[in-house]
């Protein structure tokens, strides 16, 4: 091969090894093209099994808020969901007084606060929160203080529990007549709740 051969050849070899070049080049951006196409096809699964993942959510909550809604309705109605009604409690106190036929109740209520079991009951997306109640009575005996927590339950005023009643017989002198023989001073946890806003409580 001479010198004329060698100069005939010099462009096709150029212009094969530019095609080769170009085909590389194609071949190398069809790899990055495929790669990102991938990339971007497994980011919208991800967004689509979040989107499902979502929607099945918000139909579970729908099933459970439809299966529970008359539930909760109940205990908003019976105060022990939502705001404090203390003015119905001081009301249910009155009544109750009336008609458990007591000598009268004097009462004091405590700041409200965190219900100081809640952590134990773990409540999830619940707050609970107690307001103590200070009740002393005078009563002709022992088991009108029994009578008169039962009667005040049965008021739906809310959830309450009697943390402690400390009892002591009054001197009457030894008169016998229709008067008070026995002082009370019991301790009274109004309990209620509510629900977290998204996010977490406040």
């Amino acid at each position: 091969m001479n010198q004329a051969d060698l100069q005939a050849l010099r462009t096709p070899l150029l212009v094969l090894v530019a095609v080769l070049l170009v085909a590389a080049a194609a071949v190398y951006s069809t790899e990055q093209l495929k790669s990102s196409s991938e990339r971007q096809l497994a980011q919208q699964q991800a967004r689509l099994n979040e989107a499902r993942t979502r929607l099945q959510k918000s139909g579970d909550e729908k099933n459970i808020i439809v299966r529970y809604r008359d539930a909760f309705r109940a205990l908003q109605r019976g105060g022990f969901v939502g705001d404090e009604k203390r003015i119905n409690w001081l009301d249910g106190l009155r009544l109750t007084n009336r008609e458990a036929d007591l000598f009268g109740i004097d009462y004091q209520i405590g700041a409200q606060k965190k219900y100081q079991y809640a952590a134990d009951l773990d409540p999830g997306q619940v707050e609970l929160f107690e307001s103590v109640m200070r009740l002393r009575f005078r009563l002709l005996h022992e088991e009108d203080i029994i009578r008169f927590f039962d009667l005040l339950a049965r008021q739906n005023l809310g959830l309450f529990h009697v943390d402690r009643c400390d009892m002591r017989r009054i001197d009457t002198r030894g008169v016998i007549r229709f008067q008070p023989n026995v002082s009370a001073d019991c301790e009274v946890s109004w309990i209620t709740a509510k629900v977290k806003p998204s996010g977490g409580s406040k």
